[in-house]
This record gives structure tokens, sequence and C-alpha cells, in this order.
């Protein structure tokens, strides 16, 4: 099954700290992963930049406005107060893939102190 990633992170995330989140959510399971998708807010940092090149996956950038648009399972407050919508992760995996959510917000910090959620939808083919 081919998958979209979502993915979101705090500004200035360390690419190890973004490709263990990833690597963690993605541990025993059996999915090509397509791409991935985030806020247009994230369109200029260097780790989500630097995953997508390493492997080769095309980037998705959605607007506030569309990502708010999406419902979404984990909704959150301080991401609304934030970023404009109260869900990055799963509302751009959501969008990117087009089918249905196969992994609700995963939350890693790393060993920088920043945070990370990947969330992934199947896509719709």
């Amino acid at each position: 099954m081919r998958i979209m990633l979502g993915l979101g992170c705090d500004r200035d995330t360390s690419l190890e700290t973004l490709q263990t989140a990833v690597a963690q959510a993605l541990a025993g399971l059996d999915f090509e992963v397509a791409g991935a998708a985030t806020i247009d807010k994230k369109s200029d940092e260097p780790a989500i930049l630097q995953l997508a090149a390493l492997h080769g996956w095309p980037l998705h950038f959605f607007a506030a406005e569309a990502l708010a648009q999406v419902p979404v399972p984990n909704p959150s407050e301080t991401v609304r107060k934030y970023m404009g919508t109260p869900a990055v992760a799963e509302a751009a995996a959501l969008l990117a893939g087009g089918g249905e959510l196969l992994l609700e917000k995963y939350k890693y910090r790393g060993a920088d102190g920043k945070n990370v959620t990947v969330s992934m939808a199947a896509m719709r083919e």
C-alpha cells in the first residue's frame, strides 16, 4: 500500500529528530511512502526539505485555511494558536493522500528538545 506522510515539527528541528520520529512511526509497517505533506509555513524548514530529498519524496504544502477544513481525530488548540489550523500532520496527510487516515498523530520529542508529529494516510489510487 502506498501512503502519504503528514509532518509537523517545531521550527529548526534537527534532521536526526525528524528521521527518528518517522522511523518510529513507520516501525514494523510495510508501506511504500509516496510523499510527504505539511503546512506551507514549513516550506523552508531545513529538516523537512532534507528528509524529502534523501528519500526522493515529493513534498506537498497546504495553507492553514485548507488544513483547517479537514476533520481530524486529534485537533490541538496550541497548533491552532500558532499555525492557524487545529491540525498539521493529520490534515496534511489526508489532503495529500486522499484516502483514510492510517496513523493518527504520532508525537516524538527529540534529543534536541524539538517536537515532531507524524501521521499517515492511504493514497487514493
